[in-house]
């Protein structure tokens, strides 16, 4: 009966960041991958949910205003982030979770859930068609309370 043997195999996972998938694809398009930029999209990335561009300014504090301006609307360009205005005029940002979406907007805690209906974005096309209008694109913000906020109010 031959020997056993004992075989060992060892999987390294490496885990992809929000912040080496923008810095990857902003490196694509011809963007430098600068110290400051990185700290902008870890900031970015480790964000516990949607944020202000001050939120934003306050963690990475030794990084310049237009820097964080200039990489916000690199990444909205590339769809990797959404604008979200509200409805006092402010707007927070958040990583976005994919195609085109529309949001649904806390009241109370400010919360997002972006959401896609096939449905809707057919009436809006078709509504700018029979009004002759060469739709270039839309957002839709619904706003209201969220199912925790719900509950407590």
């Amino acid at each position: 009966m031959p020997p056993s043997v004992a075989i060992r195999c060892f999987v390294t996972i490496e885990t992809v960041t929000f912040a080496d998938t923008a810095s990857s694809r902003l490196e694509l398009i011809g963007f430098r991958s600068t110290a400051p930029r990185r700290a902008v999209l870890n900031a970015i990335g480790n964000a516990p949910g949607p944020f202000t561009v001050e939120d934003l300014l306050s963690e990475v504090p030794g990084v310049g205003r237009a820097t964080v301006f200039r990489t916000i609307k690199l990444l909205l360009e590339l769809d990797m982030m959404c604008r979200v205005p509200l409805e006092d005029g402010t707007a927070r940002y958040q990583v976005s979770e994919g195609d085109h979406h529309h949001h649904l907007v806390c009241r109370t805690c400010g919360s997002l859930t972006e959401f896609n209906d096939p449905e809707i974005d057919a009436r809006i096309a078709e509504q700018a068609r029979t009004r002759g209008f060469a739709l270039q694109g839309h957002s839709l913000e619904l706003y209201g309370l969220c199912q925790s906020c719900r509950r407590t109010a």
